[in-house]
């Protein structure tokens, strides 16, 4: 008795097992999930225009600065130098934070030593 053939796979029903089993994803995969990325960067740009940024109010800046920018800024605004408690009482930013922030700040180039814990701008 010969086999009976049965019917052929659709060419739609190969390309789905194929995207199923190979985890490709679909244009509606794809949709969904600019709609949450959109959503996400409005909440973040919503958030980052009402919040205080270390203490420092994003709106007095044409952009939200990074931590560096800010400390770097104090530090640039103090002509004789500026020594470590100023810096903190400025940025709002804790004692390690500071401190790595200097140390980076030094490295690049961008501020000096005036003295033991005075910082200028080069």
């Amino acid at each position: 008795m010969p086999k009976r053939k049965g019917k052929a796979p659709s060419f739609d029903t190969m390309v789905k097992f194929f995207m199923r089993q190979y985890n490709i994803p679909t244009k509606k995969d794809v949709d969904r999930l600019m709609v949450k990325l959109d959503r996400l960067e409005n909440l973040i740009k919503n958030s980052a225009m009402r919040s205080d940024h270390a203490g420092v109010r994003i709106g007095r800046y044409k952009t939200a600065m990074t931590a560096i920018d800010i400390v770097f800024d104090a530090i640039k605004r103090s002509k004789q130098g500026i020594d470590f408690a100023a810096i903190q009482a400025n940025t709002g930013f804790d004692e390690k934070k500071i401190r790595n922030i200097i140390f980076r700040l030094n490295k690049t180039g961008k501020i000096k030593r005036k003295s033991r814990g005075i910082y200028i701008a080069a």
